[in-house]
């Protein structure tokens, strides 16, 4: 009998127990198939081998052969897209603002608060922060009960904290003086206005104007167009269109004019360029697969390769190892990337950025009489008058704190050009701390009327719990979440009124949100305090000799229903950070990531940026980290703007050899979908 066939069985009855041969165990090198598992049998490697010619070769009758010419990378923004070719040395910044032609126009979607405004007539009442008699010059007196005058006073003592530490004087009855000069200043007429703008009037017959031409529009209304934004933060902005089509066909005339009016690059060109889109960190997979669709599909670009932010930005500074912050207009985004790779759990999202810190100058400019008393932020001329006061006088450095003269001026339509003078003292300053204490931002009325663009996205996809909710985000949140049956922490109980005067800079917390670090149990201070300024000696009541105790894992969240990527967008700035690089591993990870920190967009060249952000990280580190020497910020190379930063380094990548592998053709899209994204890319 043949080897491997087993005797036949027999029972009582004398039939065969079965017919049935078992057969052999087959051998495992002789079934295993290479199939698919080798670059040599993808689809990329068999097209690119039939042409016989990679993806980078000019076509023919091109007349520029620089490496990187026929490559343009792409970065929307919710102020600014900028675009240019790779070959470029900076980009061009075109506002991203589209006006159509509109019948039903009526004005201006206006736009919702960002900053808590000051109830009742509180706002006009004048300065309120004057030193009682008989006492400290540091002391802060709130102007009343109202919520945004409190808020306002904890972040006022936080800043005189830290002049006194710093051994700066406070100049006695600074808000009174300069509300005086304000309320009787007069307006000098300019006749010759060597920037004089040419505003369009309702003569204008075109349907479609976009960027800078579009705020050229005196009265919109008017002249019968509806002036619309795009895009919002990290996706499209769902609050002014009912469609994503619409916003898709606003974002289309937005690059098509800017490519044909600035680059002389016209729609039958686009089959000759290849695309470097440059996408959120903490992106939504909705937008990137439309926009993609956009580019590959609608307007026939020849190839794409995405790319996110904080990776971008890596290449851009040169380095492989960093944890980024970027400070936009309207969200802040902050990633730690490791050897070329964004850590999906360290990715965070603060619903806080420039804009929040122009409506805040503005409040705080109203409240010690501002001249110009007809500004309206909904009127894009009177925003830019804020956005250059913000440019020109907000600061983070302390000695910069004094009761100084400015000038501005405004430009409005049918109106000849005026020059105010302006007299502002800790204004300029308390401005841009709402990054680090953003009690004063309405985050509720922020998001008021956005929504989710598509829930539906997947096409084979499969999702990941740091899709919608990071490690760092449910580190931030801890807080939030106290065991069942525990107290909640002290520092969420305690009024702002209770907590004891401290000699030392510190940071009350007077708010749930303001303090989020979520300290394990034996490491708090035992004062509700965090001591935000580190010189050479350590601060006092601090023991910093013990290494803390490992960090609790986070609690279970289907326990709660709160909304964690919402509730962790209120973060500081200085927090957030921390959280962040908390995410990336154990105490190694942190102290690397803190010490490669690379600031990034229009807001990170307010003076005393740098500094602000390492005294307060040293602080909160210090304490929690075994071993951790100074925070390090990383400038951005010289002669780079840190709001381009990311383009910079989509065109160094458009310029890599290697950007060969990542191109995803309008076939390929049309082939595979966003399973394209996720064979080109690493992060999906």
């Amino acid at each position: 009998m043949p080897r491997g066939i087993p005797n036949a069985k027999k029972d009582d009855t004398g039939f065969k127990y079965s017919t049935f041969h078992v057969p052999l165990i087959p051998n495992p090198k002789h079934i295993s198939s290479t199939y698919l598992k080798s670059e040599t049998q993808t689809h990329w490697y068999r097209k690119n081998l039939s042409k016989g010619k990679g993806p980078e070769v000019l076509e023919e009758g091109s007349n520029d052969a620089r490496r990187g010419s026929q490559v343009l990378v792409i970065h929307p923004g919710s102020r600014f897209i900028r675009i240019g070719k790779a070959s470029d040395v900076a980009p061009l910044s075109v506002p991203s603002v589209v006006a159509r032609k509109d019948t039903s126009a009526q004005a201006q979607p206006r736009r919702p608060n960002c900053i808590i405004r000051p109830g009742g007539a509180s706002e006009d009442a004048g300065p309120s922060f004057e030193p009682p008699l008989n006492g400290d010059e540091y002391d802060v007196v709130p102007a009343s009960s109202d919520v945004f005058d409190t808020k306002l006073a904890i972040i006022t003592v936080s800043l005189r904290d830290r002049m006194r530490f710093y051994k700066l004087r406070v100049t006695p009855h600074a808000a009174a003086i300069a509300s005086t000069f304000n309320e009787q200043f007069k307006p000098e007429i300019i006749t010759s206005d060597p920037k004089r703008i040419e505003w369009f009037d309702s003569t204008i017959q075109d349907k479609v104007i976009v960027g800078e031409d579009a705020l050229r529009l005196g009265d919109p209304a008017a002249s019968g167009y509806a002036i619309r934004r795009p895009i919002y933060g990290s996706g499209f902005n769902t609050r002014d269109y009912d469609s994503t089509q619409l916003v898709l066909s606003d974002i289309e005339a937005l690059i098509e004019h800017t490519l044909r009016d600035k680059l002389d690059i016209i729609r039958k060109d686009f089959k000759y360029y290849s695309i470097i889109f440059v996408i959120p960190d903490y992106y939504d997979r909705a937008y990137v697969r439309e926009m993609v669709n956009l580019l590959l599909v609608t307007m026939g670009f020849k190839q794409l390769c995405a790319q996110q932010e904080s990776l971008a930005a890596t290449y851009g500074a040169g380095i492989s190892n960093a944890c980024v912050v970027d400070i936009g207009a309207k969200v802040t985004s902050i990633a730690c990337v490791d050897e070329g790779l964004i850590l999906p759990d360290t990715r965070l999202s603060l619903n806080m950025g420039g804009e929040d810190i122009t409506e805040f100058l503005y409040v705080l400019l109203q409240r010690i009489k501002f001249p110009y008393r007809d500004c309206d932020l909904s009127n894009s001329y009177d925003w830019a008058v804020m956005e250059d006061l913000k440019y020109r006088l907000c600061t983070l450095l302390e000695n910069d704190v004094a009761l100084n003269l400015y000038d501005f001026v405004v430009r409005r339509p049918t109106m000849q050009t005026e020059k105010y003078g302006l007299r502002a003292y800790d204004e300029v300053i308390l401005a841009p701390m709402c990054l680090f204490e953003p009690r004063v931002i309405d985050f509720e009325n922020k998001c008021q009327g956005l929504h989710p663009t598509s829930p539906n996205v997947t096409e084979e996809i499969l999702s990941h719990q740091t899709d919608n909710m990071t490690k760092a985000m449910i580190i931030s949140t801890q807080h939030l979440m106290p065991p069942a049956g525990a107290d909640p922490p002290p520092s969420a109980m305690l009024p702002p009124e209770e907590i004891p005067a401290q000699t030392s800079p510190v940071k009350i917390e007077g708010d749930p949100h303001a303090m989020a670090v979520d300290l394990p149990e034996g490491t708090r201070p035992a004062n509700p305090i965090e001591v935000i300024d580190v010189d050479e000696e350590k601060p006092p009541n601090l023991d910093f000799s013990q290494a803390p105790p490992p960090i609790m894992p986070p609690p279970d969240l289907s326990q709660r229903k709160i909304d964690v990527p919402f509730e962790a967008s209120k973060l500081p700035l200085d927090v957030a950070i921390f959280n962040s690089a908390r995410a990336a591993g154990g105490d190694d990870k942190i102290r690397k990531y803190l010490q490669a920190v690379l600031v990034i967009g229009g807001t990170a060249s307010i003076p005393g940026m740098n500094h602000a952000l390492e005294s307060r990280l040293q602080a909160i580190a210090t304490p929690l980290v075994p071993n951790m020497e100074k925070v390090q910020i990383i400038p951005p190379p010289k002669g780079v703007d840190p709001s381009t930063l990311s383009w910079k380094g989509g065109s160094v990548l458009g310029k890599m050899e290697s950007v060969s592998e990542l191109w995803i053709t309008p076939s390929d899209w049309d082939l595979f979908g966003m399973r394209a994204l996720k064979e080109r890319c690493y992060y999906l």
